[in-house]
């Protein structure tokens, strides 16, 4: 079985950046689809500026068209903290314990693993593909991650062909196409009221701007 794809984020909003990753880590390990699940309130970040339900439709309006890509709501419903291993745990119940399932991280997210709630059981229930963001080169990785990490890492790299033969406890990397764009930039773009276009899809600066979202500063 091709695995499936987990990209999670708080979507606020939804960029070329997250949409680029998505599909050029799908396109390399040969996943069978990704499926975007929007943070309800992260535990490692500040509650989101926008409303779970405007980022479940933007990300909705970026992902419509492209038959790979589909949308998870499990998470913003949820009236506390959502965790990633319990989202896995959510997936692992439905898909069964065969079906191979694949964790979408960027290198910065993957240098913080350890502070993730039982974020060594999260081997458990995936695989783990780290995209190369810019900033973040391999070559750096084990010098700035966690010893804990990094043994990790060394014991459980593997070739993207690899993620077919197990369901589990993989890691590989990939590098993908240097796109500097961040979703605090993009607020604070629109709240400068300057204009983000070419940084998002257009339908999506359509939602945003129609529903009065990110203003600018008064």
């Amino acid at each position: 079985m091709k695995p499936i794809g987990i990209f999670g984020g708080t979507f606020d909003p939804i960029h070329f950046g997250h949409l680029r990753l998505a599909e050029e880590i799908a396109e390399a390990l040969e996943l069978a689809t990704v499926h975007f699940i929007p943070a309800g309130t992260p535990p490692h970040r500040t509650r989101p500026r926008t409303d779970a339900h405007h980022r479940l439709q933007m990300v909705r309006l970026a992902i419509a068209g492209n038959p790979r890509f589909a949308l998870d709501d499990r998470e913003v419903g949820l009236p506390r903290l959502s965790y990633t291993v319990e989202t896995l745990t959510s997936l692992r119940d439905e898909l069964g314990m065969t079906q191979p399932l694949c964790l979408l991280l960027g290198a910065d997210a993957f240098l913080g693993l350890t502070t993730w709630h039982r974020w060594q059981d999260l081997f458990a229930l995936a695989h783990i593909a780290v995209a190369h963001r810019p900033g973040f080169p391999q070559s750096t990785w084990k010098d700035a991650m966690p010893e804990v990490l990094r043994a990790e890492l060394e014991a459980r790299m593997a070739h993207p062909q690899d993620l077919n033969s197990a369901a589990a406890g993989l890691l590989v990397t990939r590098p993908i196409t240097a796109l500097d764009i961040s979703a605090t930039h993009i607020r604070d773009t629109l709240r400068a009221a300057r204009s983000p276009r070419y940084l998002l899809p257009n339908v999506v600066l359509d939602y945003i701007q129609a529903n009065q979202l990110y203003l600018p500063e008064n």
